[in-house]
């Protein structure tokens, strides 16, 4: 069933709370409350229902994620205007904040807090992939996060480590990162999961000396053992998801 259209009422209100902020760029002036009519406008029941079949709540358009880079491109870095975005708690407006904010100007706590007021697993991969993950400081954020007990500090924490785990893996601790993610992957929350389980992938595809226990926690665990995915997508299953990049690695190099 598709899921209601939101109304802009609760986004309004955060927006006149707000400072006005304009986005000047040499083609488009925008202040936040016209940002916020243009992505209603823009909203779609199909990606709305899809949004909150992926758990987004209700403060949301349904705007389509090419639709938001459209309007980014219009607007161009605004860092100030994007954290007024941000603040409407709106994940379509969010999502168009995590293209124009200016990580350079965010401290590590102020990077933190929009960690933590995260709400969609979508809108977290956005600010992690165009914002926190190009931090000078990430590795500092890394080891803090990865000790957090909120989720999606610690959901960012576990991303972060499987990123290095991939790229830079030298002075990590492996087995440590298998010993945690086999006592605590089973009981942590869901955001977390996801990112636990990245982490347990990477070291299964990366490192064949650790690839057995990599395999062998994630059949244990059994998380997203029934995960469904569409056709020619591989499993994040991690005993899938391993064997099925090893095969890939090893069909390139042949």
């Amino acid at each position: 069933m598709a899921t209601k259209k939101t109304s802009v009422k609760t986004a309004k209100g955060n927006v006149a709370k707000a400072k006005s902020t304009r986005a000047r760029t040499k083609s488009t002036t925008m202040t936040l409350e016209e940002i916020v009519r243009q992505l209603e406008s823009l909203g779609n029941a199909g990606v709305r229902a899809q949004n909150a079949k992926w758990g987004a709540g209700d403060n949301q358009f349904g705007v389509s994620r090419g639709d938001v880079r459209k309007l980014a491109n219009k607007i161009k870095t605004n860092h100030e205007l994007a954290l007024s975005l941000w603040k409407t708690g709106n994940i379509d407006a969010q999502f168009l904040a995590t293209l124009l904010l200016d990580g350079s100007l965010l401290s590590a706590d102020a990077m933190e807090r929009l960690v933590k007021s995260t709400s969609f697993a979508w809108v977290a991969e956005w600010l992690y992939s165009y914002v926190i993950k190009e931090r000078a400081d990430k590795e500092t954020l890394r080891q803090k996060w990865m000790t957090s007990d909120a989720p999606w500090t610690a959901r960012a924490g576990w991303q972060l480590t499987a990123g290095r785990v991939a790229k830079s893996p030298e002075g990590l601790d492996l087995v440590a990162l298998l010993d945690r993610i086999e006592k605590e992957m089973g009981a942590a929350a869901t955001e977390v999961q996801w990112t636990m389980n990245m982490c347990l992938a990477e070291i299964g595809i990366h490192f064949s000396k650790h690839r057995k226990r990599a395999i062998a926690i994630g059949e244990k665990l059994g998380i997203y053992r029934d995960y469904p995915c569409s056709k020619g997508c591989t499993s994040p299953f991690a005993p899938i998801w391993i064997n099925e990049m090893v095969r890939r690695q090893s069909s390139t190099t042949c």
